[in-house]
């Protein structure tokens, strides 16, 4: 086990919850929940990371979930969930998407959507 990684990921992961936090009550909804999608990307990684497996170079939470073996079963978190949120991932779309991500991210979709975030997140690192 690589306790370092696992260290720098958790670590970069509370950073962009915080981040996140501070979006959030900016009214910056699209970047909030682009720096939710990165926080549970990195915490599944720690966890990847945890059981000496190879981190892959992916941002689907689905795929990295599966490979990870996270355990989901005592949750109320879907696949569906997972692919919505793998959808905050933004930064390399094309212009198009990103505006249509920034109509779709208003506060009342937040508002929705960051209770899931939260409770995926420490879902996984409860098993970090």
């Amino acid at each position: 086990m690589n306790s370092d990684a696992i260290l720098k990921w958790k670590q970069s992961a509370e950073e962009n919850v915080n981040v996140a936090t501070d979006l959030y009550k900016l009214g910056h909804f699209s970047w909030c929940l682009f720096l939710w999608h990165l926080a549970i990307e990195k915490a599944i990684k720690a966890f990847i990371a945890k059981q000496d497996k190879e981190v892959p170079y992916i941002h689907n939470l689905s795929k990295l979930i599966k490979h990870a073996g996270v355990n989901l079963i005592q949750s109320d978190i879907t696949e569906s969930d997972l692919d919505e949120i793998s959808g905050y991932n933004i930064e390399a779309r094309y212009e198009d998407y990103k505006h249509d991500f920034y109509l779709k991210a208003t506060k009342e979709y937040a508002d929705s959507w960051i209770p899931k975030c939260q409770s995926i997140y420490q879902l996984i690192v409860s098993q970090l």
